[in-house]
């Protein structure tokens, strides 16, 4: 199996009354209703993502921007 490494850059929109996600030129825009209250959103943006990019959790991490709304998202993805 050959694995596909990506960074995606990531806003996050947290309180929102919808989770979705959105594709916006070069960024992905993440909207959940998790408040950004102790890593909440972080954990609330993965798990969104996950979910988005069909891939197991061990398999997205945060590389920049925990505690900022903007984050630089890594997906590793098997084929």
């Amino acid at each position: 199996m050959e694995s596909v490494v990506k960074d995606y850059a990531v806003k996050v929109i947290p309180n929102a009354e919808t989770i979705r996600v959105e594709q916006c030129s070069n960024i992905i825009k993440v909207m959940f209703n998790s408040p950004a209250i102790n890593g909440k959103a972080n954990k609330a943006v993965l798990k969104v993502l996950t979910d988005h990019f069909k891939v197991k959790s061990r398999g997205i991490s945060i590389l920049k921007g925990e505690k900022s709304p903007m984050k630089i998202i890594r997906v590793d993805s098997v084929n």
